[in-house]
């Protein structure tokens, strides 16, 4: 598979651009002087969505600590995304107490939009989805993720919101992020998609399973690829990855050649699942497909996966 291009990294989550300064996490002075800092900045969280400035046509994600305090921001779950260029202003991740409802009535220029709305709509500007992702995986873990895991005791955010500590057994947790294979089959100048219930009518996507314990990447490729559509896989390789924040996966994307054709589809998985060919591929992509079928939008790394095997020499 080496002569297919480069894939373009311009879908959604990537390119995060602030500095973590991981290093001195443990550190809580130097924790609390960074947010107590007048240029400090605040992506503040309502109900899991963030809290978006919209006047004079703007789209802020990023809040003065006053409009946090504002908003009744819980302090004490504070999480440090890292320092921003070029002023190295460092960026909090803060859950608020009011609901969205109360926001929107009390503010005229304050929204509160979900991230995937954001991501689909390409709205904010370049690294701001990265930003939204990292912001959402921690705040979600540790939102579920209050006690201890080893006694069942309230546990302790440390390490600027990067570890959980339990002051009764010890014990020392860390957030967890969900590794997913998400893949491309192809057999010469055909390609296997599938799909799953979740999808709008129409859409057909690559396969994709979670990682389990002991597996590498490329066994995961060929069991979830066997299991969703009883097809044979052999060589695989990696093409790129994707954070998704729904709640906090790293979605691995893959090419993986087929040693067999026939499809034996696992109907609990998926409603459809068939080969396609590149012309049929490229009239889905350009939305002109005589069925109407489409792929996924170009927020997804699904998407790149597909358009750049259609559009391989």
């Amino acid at each position: 598979m080496n002569d297919l291009p480069q894939i373009g990294f311009d879908f959604a989550f990537k390119g995060n651009p602030l500095e973590r300064q991981s290093e001195h996490r443990g550190d809580a002075a130097w924790f609390e002087a960074h947010r107590r800092s007048g240029v400090a900045r605040f992506l503040l969280m309502c109900e899991g969505r963030p809290v978006i400035d919209v006047a004079d046509g703007r789209l802020d994600i990023l809040h003065a600590r006053p409009l946090g305090d504002d908003l009744a921001m819980i302090v004490d779950d504070s999480v440090l995304l890292g320092f921003r260029e070029p002023d190295a202003s460092p960026v909090f991740a803060v859950p608020l107490a009011r609901s969205v409802e109360d926001i929107e009535a009390a503010y005229a220029n304050l929204k509160c939009i979900d991230t995937r709305s954001l991501a689909v709509q390409g709205v904010l500007p370049p690294g701001y989805l990265g930003l939204l992702a990292q912001a959402s995986a921690l705040l979600h873990w540790h939102a579920t993720h209050r006690f201890c895991s080893r006694c069942g005791a309230p546990s302790t955010m440390t390490q600027g919101g990067y570890r959980r500590d339990c002051p009764s057994c010890g014990g020392l947790h860390f957030p967890r992020t969900d590794p997913v294979a998400i893949m491309l089959v192809t057999d010469g100048d055909r390609c296997l998609m599938g799909r799953p219930p979740r999808l709008p009518d129409g859409v057909f996507s690559t396969l994709a399973g979670f990682i389990e314990p002991g597996e590498t990447i490329e066994e995961a490729v060929r069991r979830e690829v066997m299991e969703e559509a009883g097809v044979h896989v052999g060589a695989v390789s990696y093409r790129a990855s994707q954070p998704w924040p729904f709640p906090a996966s790293l979605m691995i994307g893959c090419e993986g050649r087929a040693e067999s054709t026939e499809i034996r589809m696992d109907e609990t998985e998926l409603e459809a699942c068939r080969w396609f060919s590149r012309d049929e591929t490229l009239a889905m992509l350009e939305e002109r497909h005589p069925e109407g079928l489409k792929i996924p939008p170009p927020l997804s790394i699904a998407h790149w996966l597909i358009r750049s095997w259609v559009e391989a020499d």
